[in-house]
């Protein structure tokens, strides 16, 4: 017996700022920040850094909000 196991989207999948990081649309750069748990950073949405897993991203209005959840700006 052989089961398909679909995967549903993640809410981060389903944020329309999950696009824009994936893209890295720099059209997007001053909208929003995403930060990474994994890491303890934070970075622009057209950051050439490796793209981090979705269940790692939360995603903030502003740098300093970031900040204030505990993270530090990427270099």
């Amino acid at each position: 017996m052989t089961q398909n196991l679909t995967l549903a989207p993640s809410a981060t999948e389903l944020d329309p700022r999950w696009a824009r990081l994936v893209a890295r649309d720099a059209a997007a750069d001053g909208g929003f920040v995403y930060s990474v748990r994994s890491t303890g950073i934070y970075c622009h949405p057209s950051c050439a850094a490796r793209r981090p897993g979705p269940a790692q991203v939360r995603f903030h209005a502003t740098a300093a909000e970031a900040e204030a959840a505990g993270f530090r700006p990427c270099r």
